[in-house]
């Protein structure tokens, strides 16, 4: 039988010297680990990175134990949720100016997991869409937002 995510985070976390506990949400039908710990900084790491880098080796456990295992997010101290919110509000910013100037605008190269959420915001937006552009010497691709073309 596979290992649950949560033990996985667990172990690991206990592992590396992270005293912390792990709850287990619901998010948007997804699985969110929420790791509560007195050392959140250094586990969020900078912009994000190693916690990033943590979620990213615990699916890779998940998938080696069970290839339709769902894909896991994690999340300490609510830094994800507030980065999410930061994002999609900075991205219908950029929506509004492009349907005001009716220019295409960039976004800063982002991760695929910070794209997928910019997608999914826009998503239903009538007048701007968006898609991704390779950015040299990064993994990161950068977001551009344009104004949907007319229908005659």
């Amino acid at each position: 039988m596979a290992a649950q995510p949560k033990e996985i985070v667990e172990k690991m976390l206990a592992t590396l010297g992270f005293p912390a506990t792990v709850e287990e949400l619901q998010v948007a039908g997804d699985l969110m680990l929420d790791i509560k710990t007195e050392e959140a900084g250094r586990l969020i790491g900078r912009q994000g990175q190693t916690l990033a880098d943590l979620q990213y080796l615990v699916n890779r456990i998940l998938f080696q134990q069970d290839q339709t295992s769902p894909k896991v997010m994690l999340d300490v101290g609510g830094y994800r949720s507030q980065a999410r919110d930061a994002l999609i509000k900075k991205a219908k910013e950029t929506a509004d100016k492009v349907r005001r100037w009716g220019d295409a605008l960039e976004l800063e190269p982002l991760n695929a997991f910070d794209r997928r959420i910019v997608h999914q915001a826009l998503r239903d937006d009538p007048d701007v869409e968006s898609y991704s552009v390779e950015v040299d010497g990064t993994d990161k691709k950068a977001l551009i937002l344009r104004p949907k073309p007319r229908s005659i």
